[in-house]
């Protein structure tokens, strides 16, 4: 194998958005590669239930996951999973290092890299993860069987973890910083209908307590009167949004405050033939049938970019 490879096509990440432009990019007989240095499916893949993707009614977050790369196998998809250590824009083509030493060189980037869990930094969340601070209630849930555990968040990922949890804990803490959920309303009349959830509202994590076993309490403060409380959980769920894993974003590429990268409604950067999908660009929210759809638009626009350089070229 030689050390410097040219493609037409380079898929930076193997969730739905890169999946799905796997799959179109293959479709439009393009020289294709994707580039996946962990989980295929990325944030889906630790998803208990996935019950709002058009076609299933409820399915296993791992499982749409893998269904979506034996589709993407299905089209003789070339996959590497090896990690990307730097994205370079040139002018003939653009470059992707991976950590092994190998250079990639295509005409068209498509990058899916997607997001991370956000950090609460506060005081004993760093300390204890892994033990007692979780991200993922269907990684961890387990581990807390009977236990009484806080759930911190508001929006549809804190609320399914939340109705996760009430069937294996004894208690849960719903602790939310504003008045009302920015869930969906399913899911709220769900939590609201579950007598195993408290629901506190107006209230922030000040810090997480924890002795030399673990998490042993959360300290929260009332952002409305400023009073704090305290109270024994073994375990706290932090999901408070995700931030964009925009690492291997080149410098060029026009970003929003939040490190969002912008782009047009091809999917396309403001570098031409580098594209950016799924949670890793600006827009209104982030699903899977978003991620998907980017997926779909960036491979379509891929191929008719990578038409015009060859086009050029010769």
């Amino acid at each position: 194998m030689s050390n410097s490879e040219m493609y037409d096509v380079i898929i930076v990440g193997g969730g739905p958005a890169g999946l799905t432009a796997g799959i179109y990019a293959m479709r439009a007989a393009l020289k294709t590669v994707l580039v996946e240095k962990g989980v295929f499916g990325g944030q889906v893949a630790i998803t208990k239930e996935v019950e709002n993707y058009p076609g299933y009614i409820n399915i296993g977050g791992f499982e749409l996951c893998e269904k979506f790369l034996e589709h993407a196998r299905s089209y003789d998809l070339e996959i590497r999973e090896k990690e990307v250590v730097a994205t370079e824009p040139g002018i003939d083509h653009h470059t992707v290092r991976l950590a092994d030493g190998t250079v990639l060189r295509s005409h068209a980037v498509i990058l899916a890299a997607g997001g991370t869990a956000r950090k609460l930094e506060v005081p004993g969340e760093h300390e204890n993860f892994g033990k007692g601070v979780s991200y993922c209630a269907t990684c961890d849930g387990f581990f807390f069987r009977n236990k009484t555990v806080a759930v911190i968040g508001g929006g549809d990922t804190a609320l399914e973890d939340a109705l996760y949890l009430a069937k294996i804990t004894s208690k849960v803490y719903l602790i939310h910083r504003r008045d009302e959920f920015r869930g969906s309303r399913i899911l709220q009349q769900r939590v609201f209908a579950e007598p195993k959830i408290e629901i506190i509202f107006n209230s922030v994590a000040s810090e997480i307590l924890f002795d030399r076993s673990g998490v042993t309490g959360v300290a929260l403060k009332d952002v409305k009167t400023g009073g704090q409380r305290q109270f024994t959980v073994e375990g706290v769920f932090i999901f408070v949004g995700f931030a964009p894993n925009n690492g291997l974003v080149p410098a060029g590429i026009k970003k929003n405050a939040t490190g969002y990268v912008i782009t047009d409604e091809k999917c396309e950067t403001s570098i031409p033939g580098i594209f950016a999908v799924g949670d890793l660009r600006q827009k209104y929210a982030n699903q899977i049938v978003l991620a998907a759809a980017d997926g779909c638009t960036a491979a379509l626009a891929a191929a008719h970019y990578v038409e015009m350089r060859k086009g050029t070229a010769s």
